[in-house]
Order: C-alpha cells, then structure tokens, then sequence
C-alpha cells in the first residue's frame, strides 16, 4: 500500500471509531481527505454523506449547514443508466432555476409552469421529478466520474428538490441527490458555478 493511501485508510478509521461524531469532526476529516487525496483545499463546498443520507455545506473548516437527503434507492456506482449514485469528486457545472416558484417541475431542465404536489408521507410516485433547483454536476476524477461510461456529467446527476420529500433520510432516488425543496433552493443561493461537491460513502 502506497503511504499516501495508507494514511487515507487510517483517517478513515479514526473517522469511522470516533465517538460522538460530531459536525466538526466531519468537517475536519473530510478536509484532510481532500488534502491528502487531491493535494488541495477549498474554501468552500459540498460533502454528501451516502452513509448518513445528509448533505453538509462546510465554509472555512466549518460545518454551516447540515440537510436531509436521499440518494440512489439502487446504491453507489458510476456506470451509465445504472441509475446509481457516484461517488468521488465533482463541481457544480450549471446552476438552474433560479428565482423559479417553489415546487416548480422541471423537465429536461426547462420549467413549463407545472407546480409538483409535495408529499410528506412515505408515498413514492412512478415519476421521477426533479423540482424547484438544479445543480448540476460534473466530475473531476478521470475514469471514476469522468469520461467514457462513468461520466457523472453526461449521466445528468444533480443536487435537485423531489416531490417525495416522506421519503428523505433513506435511498430513494434514481441516482441523483434529492433534497427538500425549502432546503435546495437555500443551498442554491449559498454555492457558486464550480463549487466542489465530495460524495462519498462515509
């Protein structure tokens, strides 16, 4: 094992056995995995916690805002129409739907005036509508969600609102990351074009 990896598999370790594991903590560990395993910092991004089915948005170290997510009812992978979600580096390549109604349905990214029923309860609806924002992602890891058939971009994987907003907290989507629609179009209006967003299954 190369030393690089090594010390990334023990700051998973002390990660994983630390008890209380607190917002800190996270923000902490996932700096020092983007240190380690891209050889650099940012001063701002996204961390989705596929273990934890949550969303943090980390600012200068610190954990500013923590949000209740569903990724893929069909678990973590890269391959195109596996319908599952991606893990490793991304950024935020488009912003859509800014200053959109709340619950607006977009298809294809365009909005055609249609308002989605938001459902609280544990309905799951044979659409997969994607609501109110989108950030759409691309990734930055060359043949993990980059390029060829594991291209994040080219999949349309997006930090969106659902509909089914009962079924947030568990894996429910078709590979994308769901979120409220109050909580996404907040997050919306926090990042940038470009904000790096880290996926991972921590």
């Amino acid at each position: 094992m190369k030393p690089k990896h090594a010390i990334i598999v023990l700051l998973f370790i002390l990660f994983v056995f630390s008890s209380p594991l607190n917002a800190g903590g996270i923000a902490s560990f996932i700096d020092d995995y983007i240190s380690i395993k891209y050889r650099q910092s940012f001063e701002s991004y996204i961390f989705v916690s596929i273990k934890r089915q949550k969303l943090f948005y980390i600012k200068k170290g610190n954990v500013e805002r923590v949000f209740l997510i569903s990724t893929a009812k069909k678990g973590i992978g890269q391959e195109i129409h596996s319908q599952q979600t991606p893990e490793g580096l991304h950024i935020i390549k488009h912003k859509i739907g800014d200053k959109l109604p709340k619950n607006a349905i977009l298809k294809e990214r365009v909005y055609n005036g249609e308002i989605a029923k938001i459902y609280t309860d544990k309905t799951d609806i044979d659409e997969d509508f994607v609501t109110s924002r989108i950030m759409w992602l691309e990734g930055q890891e060359e043949g993990v969600n980059k390029g060829g058939q594991v291209d994040s971009y080219n999949r349309y994987i997006y930090i969106h609102g659902t509909p089914e907003e009962g079924l947030l907290g568990k894996p429910a989507s078709h590979g994308c990351v769901r979120m409220n629609n109050k909580e996404v179009i907040e997050l919306f209006n926090l990042v940038q074009v470009s904000t790096p967003v880290l996926i991972l299954n921590y």
